[in-house]
């Protein structure tokens, strides 16, 4: 949806999770261990030693979604709109370990398809790119139908989502341009991005 990397003089649509929880653990002895993504499901005995919130640690929220950029703990990770993201999360969290590790995953050719990029953000954006957080905290929600076409054709656009479970949505409040919702209920993250992206292949008349 964000448009091949071949066409940077066209708009895109950009999609940054935001709270993106990626962390390693090393499990076992030091030459006989390994490394895992931590998680809520099968970690709460380390989670809970080391006085961590639970229900922060859900990678598998970041798993759901497809993404160009994946904002989480201060570490900004960029995704080739070309990749093919696994499709369980066991490899999924293998894929995500090896990168925090390395800071890039590269295809057979030597491509980079994953990469952990400096912050901030705002400096991989596209010049006058129009920033934008769904947030289920706004009064009046949108339809996309309307609201897409009040937006400039010829402007890219960057949409800000929560891949939380739960919290307040001001983590870029200091760079957005306005905060919309889609919906007049709390949606998953990976329902507003698949709402997000379904209303602009029918904006932009992608079949």
């Amino acid at each position: 949806m964000s448009g091949s990397t071949d066409n940077k003089d066209k708009p895109r649509l950009i999609v940054i999770l935001e709270g993106a929880t990626l962390e390693t653990v090393k499990i076992g002895k030091s030459k006989e261990g390994r490394y895992n993504l931590l998680n809520c499901d099968d970690h709460q005995g380390i989670l809970k030693k080391n006085k961590k919130e639970i229900s922060d640690y859900r990678p598998d929220i970041t798993h759901q979604i497809t993404s160009l950029c994946s904002h989480c703990k201060n570490v900004l990770i960029e995704f080739d709109p070309r990749v093919r993201i696994p499709r369980t999360y066991k490899r999924f969290a293998g894929l995500m370990v090896q990168l925090l590790h390395k800071l890039v995953i590269r295809s057979v050719d030597g491509k980079k398809l994953i990469k952990v990029i400096k912050n901030p953000i705002t400096d991989h954006l596209p010049p006058n790119c129009r920033k934008i957080t769904m947030s289920d905290e706004v009064d009046a929600p949108v339809r996309l139908s309307e609201y897409l076409p009040t937006l400039p054709k010829d402007q890219s656009v960057a949409f800000f989502i929560g891949a939380i479970a739960h919290g307040k949505d001001n983590w870029v409040d200091d760079i957005i341009d306005e905060k919309i919702s889609v919906s007049n209920y709390a949606l998953s993250a990976s329902v507003t991005c698949g709402k997000l992206c379904n209303g602009f292949e029918d904006y932009w008349g992608i079949i």
